[in-house]
């Protein structure tokens, strides 16, 4: 068991139960969607779910999904005030050997990723990238969002 420090008050300007409810639900859908997929590529559901990392300074929210074979065509995104949605389709690559054996751990199909954002963005200044099997996006926080904290001058 891990010791931790305690910090009564660390958590309870942002806490926000309706996000924490989004959040576990997402979680629970990732484990459904992992642990009870039939594990074959002719399947019409959801096969797959891009690792996601996300880093927030004062100005931005920068997020990072792992989708490496795909071509930047066959992925879609969508930037709410608050979310940002990404999709796409890995197509599979028809192969035959006539000796053998052939095992493929691949997974083919769609996919589709909906991250809650920790604060309201500009989602018509949001920029993309694609690079090396990595979508990096660039999410520019809204104006109300960069004002939020404000420093108190003390006399």
């Amino acid at each position: 068991m891990a010791i931790t420090r305690w910090q009564p008050l660390r958590d309870i300007e942002m806490w926000e139960p309706i996000r924490e409810m989004e959040s576990l639900r997402d979680e629970m859908n990732y484990l459904f969607e992992k642990f009870m997929h039939p594990g074959n590529g002719g399947s019409k559901g959801i096969t797959f779910r891009p690792a996601v990392e996300m880093e927030e300074t004062d100005d931005e929210i920068s997020l990072k999904l792992e989708i490496p074979g795909l071509d930047i065509k066959d992925i879609e995104i969508q930037a709410s005030e608050d979310g940002v949605s990404i999709s796409g389709e890995r197509k599979s690559e028809t192969k035959t050997e006539e000796k053998g054996m052939m095992r493929s751990e691949f997974h083919y199909g769609r996919f589709e990723r909906s991250i809650h954002l920790p604060a309201h963005i500009q989602n018509d200044k949001v920029k993309a990238e694609y690079h090396n099997g990595i979508l990096s996006l660039t999410l520019p926080k809204s104006e109300i969002e960069r004002k939020k904290v404000v420093k108190v001058n003390v006399s």
